[in-house]
């Protein structure tokens, strides 16, 4: 069995996970270096707190004629279990002359440093934990009557490890609290923040097949979000059109059907209403066929731009020579052109990089509408242009002409200019020349004058360029 695929986080879950990570790395940070330098000032102080010591007993033994005495003074000064400093002092034959009370049984002289030898500095504390307690330990060396002592002092820093453990507890609540408050914060910002994203939502929600009028304005939303929201109405604005131009294709491609079938239905109706000769039977069948040849036209080039539509670019294209192609469609339409008493030449020539087949079926249109409307003694002029990007290829007449209002609809399929024209074509010439020219990447281009003809230029872009 296939697992079914985790579901993607949302935006807002990764923003406040993101946010919170953040927060936290930048607390632990700050309050790490907080506790750092708070621990590091405290052992400082008390460093210097034991140096000053060692140098006030170093200065009342040096006072003192008989180290002895001072035992009175640490009995009163130093006794007790909560005493801050315990000492010891010690003799050059190694026995113990002075000592706070009680501090052999919890500190004896072998956990001490090392004795240092006489001049020397202290040697630097180290700790020491017995029963319960954290100690630092120091020794050094002095004078009383001229004859050398070891000074051994022991600091509780119990109260100060407790205080620590105390403030790093509380610097661990402050930053369980900070996290908190950071993925409150998060998820407040976040939510606030792609709330126009839920609008919009909403207004994209509301837009339907009757109501692609709607538009999102981008006056308003923030500045990341408005290159979102015109690029949403200008596909809006697409959809809109290709909307609008499919109902109108879909109203003129029935009404384009509707015609011929009427005309079948109507012959043939008025044909059975009484006995017939052949002979009548005989023109009802032939108008059937033509009117049939015309809706298997349609359907082709109906089929034809369908296909083009779809072919996003599976089109052979080739380099040929452009000349012998138009010479080759003249030569076609040359019967046709000269029973209508119509001249047609040719001029340029060029090689041309396009699809063979629909260069000659874009073309071949042009020619044959062209010769639609063209009166007898008229001419028809091909011509190729090759420039440097792109080859030019177009099909002047001297017929009736365009009136400019229409011609921004002469590619819109089934459209034609007048209903004189209707009998003539079913409008879908044009569209069929404008869909291969898009297929190419090239243009087509109309430029008429009433009464004065047609000039119709296709663009196909050079295989360099």
């Amino acid at each position: 069995m296939f697992s079914k695929p985790a579901e993607p986080r949302s935006i807002a879950s990764q923003l406040v996970i993101l946010f919170t990570l953040a927060a936290a790395f930048l607390l632990c940070c700050g309050l790490g270096v907080l506790y750092w330098t708070f621990v590091r000032h405290a052992f400082e102080e008390d460093n210097a707190v034991l140096a000053d010591k060692i140098s006030a007993l170093r200065a009342d033994l040096n006072k003192a004629r008989d180290p002895k005495v001072l035992n009175e003074e640490l009995k009163i000064l130093h006794g007790g279990e909560r005493a801050a400093f315990w000492v010891r002092v010690i003799d050059a034959g190694g026995v113990t002359v002075a000592e706070t009370p009680g501090m052999n049984a919890l500190l004896p002289g072998n956990v001490f440093p090392k004795t240092p030898t006489q001049n020397s500095s202290v040697v630097s504390p180290m700790e020491h934990r017995t029963a319960g307690k954290l100690f630092s330990l120091a020794a050094t060396v002095g004078e009383a009557g001229g004859q050398p002592y070891t000074i051994q002092i022991a600091q509780d820093r119990s109260s100060d490890e407790e205080f620590m453990k105390e403030f790093g507890v509380l610097l661990v609540v402050v930053l369980a609290c900070g996290i908190v408050a950071s993925t409150v914060i998060a998820h407040t910002v976040t939510r606030k923040g792609l709330r126009p994203i839920t609008e919009m939502t909403r207004s994209l929600m509301r837009i339907g097949p009757k109501r692609l009028h709607e538009r999102i304005p981008p006056e308003g939303w923030p500045r990341e979000l408005q290159p979102l929201a015109v690029a949403f109405d200008e596909m809006l604005d697409r959809l809109e059109d290709s909307f609008t131009r499919l109902s109108q294709f879909s109203a003129d491609l029935a009404h384009e059907l509707r015609t011929p079938i009427a005309n079948i239905r109507g012959e043939g109706e008025v044909a059975l209403t009484r006995e017939r000769a052949p002979e009548e039977y005989r023109e009802v069948i032939e108008s059937s066929v033509v009117e049939c040849e015309r809706l298997s036209a349609i359907v082709d080039n109906l089929l034809f731009l369908a296909r083009a539509e779809a072919a996003e670019g599976h089109i052979q294209q080739t380099l040929f020579e452009g000349r012998a192609a138009v010479e080759k469609i003249a030569a076609f339409y040359e019967p046709l052109a000269e029973e209508h008493h119509v001249a047609i030449t040719c001029a340029g020539e060029g090689d041309i990089y396009a699809d063979p087949m629909l260069f000659g079926r874009a073309v071949s249109n042009l020619v044959e509408n062209a010769l639609r409307f063209s009166a007898a003694g008229g001419t028809i002029l091909i011509s190729i242009a090759v420039r440097t990007v792109q080859a030019e290829i177009s099909v002047k007449d001297t017929g009736s002409g365009i009136a400019a209002p229409h011609l921004p609809r002469v590619f819109d399929r089934f459209f034609r200019a007048d209903s004189s024209r209707s009998s003539r074509g079913s409008g879908l010439g044009l569209a069929l020349v404008k869909s291969i020219t898009d297929l190419h990447g090239g243009s087509a281009v109309v430029e008429s004058e009433v009464d004065r003809g047609t000039v119709v230029t296709l663009t196909f872009p050079n295989k360099s360029g």
